[in-house]
């Protein structure tokens, strides 16, 4: 694949320079079924030949698998050619189930000496606690970053899935790169505090979801197989809400097929669209997919455009939660 141009984005105002789209590859290792390591390496090295330089992982994405995974596609290119973007803390058991969060100092640096020596790197550039430790003041969790920063083995401080409150605290110890979160145009939901705080702070976005874990990918069936699957219990993917959302999907054609473009190019370049200091993340698992997106760099929504899509798809127009209302209830994002 040549490398394109693509635009560049700075992560907030202390963070990385960033190409405008990033690559998510958690279902490369876990929760969307079988993936193919073959076609998961080539896909990787599809993305930074292209240009793509900014991989996001998690430590417990397949308990460490994505980590070597990225490692192991790394090997024999230059070091300082990705920005690795690594979240940590939450705790899982040999059945894959959840056992909550770590963010202890303690624990944070513990993690990572694991995490660079799957990755087989000597720093992380952006080090984030996956979700909010309820037991553990987020001002000692981005402390132990800070001092794996002083140490050298970070490079930035990143957050996830926190809310206003929670930024601010943060924000106080150590300057924040990046907030990385579920945003698209059927999860508007960090508009209305989330995103002017991150303004107010220099905090940038690193979105996640941006086609709703796919579906408003336009490629999303109702007989597709969702086993070993999470999105087989996801609200988005059930009944009656996944008929009324692979409508929005038909209206989103309709749009697309007049930019000449597909349905996924458009969801992507939407986010995009919403600011300079966002970068969507697609989470393709293939190299089609990943070419798809990258279409997605050429689609210019004009002011028409967006006044036409915020028409057809209003910020309440998507049925069902993002995730399960149990798993909406521990986020800190979601609470005021």
């Amino acid at each position: 694949m040549n490398q394109l141009k693509l635009p560049l984005r700075r992560l907030g105002a202390t963070g990385p320079q960033t190409p405008v789209l990033g690559l998510g590859c958690m279902g490369m290792s876990d929760f969307y079924g079988p993936a193919d390591r073959h076609e998961s390496i080539a896909t990787i090295h599809a993305a930074l030949d292209a240009g793509i330089t900014l991989l996001d992982t998690g430590d417990f994405y397949g308990m460490g698998h994505n980590e070597m995974l990225i490692g192991e596609a790394l090997k024999g290119r230059k070091r300082e050619n990705a920005i690795i973007s690594v979240k940590f803390g939450a705790l899982r058991d040999p059945g894959s189930g959840w056992n909550g969060f770590d963010s202890r100092p303690a624990a944070v640096k513990n993690f990572l000496v694991y995490t660079l020596r799957r990755l087989g790197v000597d720093y992380i550039d952006i080090y984030r606690p996956a979700r909010l430790d309820p037991n553990v003041p987020i001002e000692d969790t981005v402390g132990a970053v800070a001092d794996m920063i002083k140490a050298g083995y970070v490079r930035h401080v990143g957050l996830s899935e926190v809310g206003p409150k929670t930024l601010r605290r943060a924000a106080k110890v150590h300057p924040v790169a990046d907030l990385q979160i579920e945003y698209a145009i059927v999860s508007r939901g960090i508009e209305a505090g989330i995103l002017p705080t991150c303004r107010e702070l220099g905090i940038g976005i690193t979105a996640y979801g941006v086609l709703s874990r796919g579906v408003i990918s336009g490629h999303w069936s109702k007989d597709r197989d969702t086993t070993h699957d999470f999105r087989a219990h996801s609200p988005r993917f059930q009944g009656a809400n996944l008929d009324k959302n692979l409508a929005l999907v038909e209206r989103l054609r309709a749009v697309a097929a007049n930019k000449g473009a597909t349905v996924a190019q458009i969801a992507i370049a939407w986010v995009a669209a919403q600011g300079d200091d966002i970068v969507p993340l697609v989470g393709a698992r293939t190299r089609a997919r990943l070419t798809e997106a990258l279409g997605a760099v050429n689609v210019t929504l004009t002011k028409a455009d967006l006044i036409l899509l915020a028409e057809i798809v209003p910020p309440d127009a998507v049925a069902g939660g993002r995730y399960s209302d149990a798993q909406l209830a521990d986020l800190d994002s979601e609470k005021p």
